[in-house]
């Protein structure tokens, strides 16, 4: 793939010296040997999402995420790298493919696979790459998400990915283990809380994600994570309210604030079990003023600025 570093520009306080950095002054192109880090991987397709009926745009997701994370004050933390962009021409199965074999390269190289999408058909291939670089490892995932996404369809949409993943997970003789944090009723037929129920999905309503609510969500939470070996996380910016993430397929009339989000992610960071994480369906043709860039970008540097490995 090749690697565009032309969009990490931004602000540079010379006059402060080293600790005045920034991410576009510390990334670095990904090689061959470099030292263990975060690795960043653009995932530039919307094919899903037009197959499940949403607003596409979601394809400019990951350079519009690179341009709001270059700006941002550098803290101390793994390397970071770029290691270029999956397209998809509008063969999604062959896409997903492909991103699976580059997270897999990326993570057997000792690094964190960090996925800027694109819309959620994002989290099957970012699968495929995890299983395969972890065999025989009890992945766990965490979905921040509005949705369960578990459709049945004759092709992959944005709308199908963790169905997919179980298919894989029956294949591979493993358990699927996943946890669905922030679900909307209004936004999951009865029929998708059945196929919940039937895969033994564990999830939280949105309604019941407030920050006061917080020590229970984190005692499930702590739950989830000592049941498996490793975590994989995935953010939906649609479950955060359309006030903080306009910028989306499906904008949330409720919602989980990105304040109880963070704090979820950042314990799921500082867990040490954390194998991949990507943020989804992110669509800058419908960002207003940057909110929604800040907001995905915020997100990403609390992973980033908490992990631990």
């Amino acid at each position: 793939m090749t690697i565009d570093m032309s969009m990490w520009t931004g602000r540079v306080d010379a006059a402060e010296g080293e600790a005045a950095r920034r991410w576009h002054q510390l990334v670095q192109p990904l090689v061959e040997g470099c030292p263990p880090g975060i690795a960043l991987i653009g995932f530039a397709c919307d094919e899903g999402v037009r197959r499940n009926q949403g607003r596409v745009g979601a394809a400019g997701g990951p350079h519009a995420l690179r341009r709001a994370l270059a700006n941002l004050a550098w803290h101390p933390t793994l390397p970071l790298y770029d290691a270029g962009d999956v397209a998809c021409d509008g063969d999604l199965d062959t896409a997903q493919q492909v991103l699976g074999h580059v997270v897999k390269a990326v993570a057997a190289a000792g690094h964190l696979p960090l996925v800027l999408g694109g819309g959620h058909e994002t989290a099957y291939g970012h699968w495929l790459g995890l299983a395969d670089a972890h065999p025989g490892t009890r992945i766990g995932i965490v979905n921040f998400d509005a949705h369960f996404d578990l459709r049945r369809a004759g092709e992959a949409t944005s709308g199908t990915p963790f169905a997919q993943i179980a298919a894989d997970c029956a294949r591979r003789g493993q358990h699927f283990r996943y946890l669905c944090l922030g679900v909307a009723e209004t936004a999951n037929t009865q029929a998708l809380f059945e196929q919940a129920r039937q895969l033994g999905v564990e999830w939280r309503l949105d309604t019941e994600m407030t920050g006061w609510q917080l020590p229970d969500i984190r005692g499930q939470l702590a739950d989830f994570l000592d049941s498996v070996d490793a975590v994989y996380l995935t953010i939906d910016l649609d479950v955060l309210p359309a006030a903080q993430m306009p910028a989306v397929s499906a904008p949330a009339a409720y919602g989980v604030d990105i304040a109880v989000v963070e704090a979820l992610a950042a314990r799921i960071a500082r867990s040490g079990k954390l194998v991949g994480a990507d943020l989804v369906e992110f669509n800058p043709e419908y960002d207003i003023d940057s909110h929604g860039a800040k907001a995905a970008a915020r997100l990403a540097w609390s992973i980033t600025r908490h992990l631990r490995r």
